[in-house]
């Protein structure tokens, strides 16, 4: 897929493309069947974090992905749109914040195998289970990629400019 990327960091209170996101977030949701999240969270999250976005300037700065962080590293939510999944796109996002944070941390469904083995892939590893962690009562994982793993490093050339 041939794209011209833009890398943009928002910082917290700026929301230019929260609308985007949650739209990104939802397409998500309903084609994987996650939990529901209430929008009025999800934007106060999303208020309260610094923002990691890829748009795609030749589809008219349309959302490639985004990742919201707290300032202590904790990824609230990582999307890509399906579109551009499997390019590298997330991996590259959290090898930004890995690069700003050092240590990463999020939490993954225990039953959200895509997931687990996307950030098994780029060298998270499981800290701890959580039980009835979600509103539904749905685990979690609670997951690290600690300084020593290098993903930033290692895709430190991911896009050139």
């Amino acid at each position: 897929m041939s794209v011209n990327i833009e890398r943009r960091v928002v910082d917290p209170g700026d929301v230019d493309y929260v609308e985007q996101a949650w739209n990104l977030k939802e397409r998500i949701r309903e084609r994987d069947g996650v939990l529901r999240q209430r929008r009025r969270f999800f934007e106060n999250a999303y208020r309260r974090s610094t923002v990691y976005l890829f748009l795609d300037r030749s589809d008219r700065g349309s959302l490639v992905g985004f990742a919201a962080v707290r300032r202590d590293g904790y990824v609230l939510f990582l999307a890509v749109d399906p579109e551009y999944q499997g390019e590298g796109f997330g991996e590259a996002l959290v090898a930004r914040v890995a690069d700003d944070y050092g240590s990463v941390t999020c939490h993954a469904r225990t039953t959200n195998r895509d997931a687990l083995r996307f950030y098994e892939h780029i060298g998270f590893s499981v800290e701890r289970r959580i039980e009835d962690y979600y509103e539904d009562g749905g685990d979690a994982y609670y997951l690290k990629l600690g300084e020593d793993e290098g993903l930033a490093d290692r895709l430190a050339n991911f896009f050139s400019g």
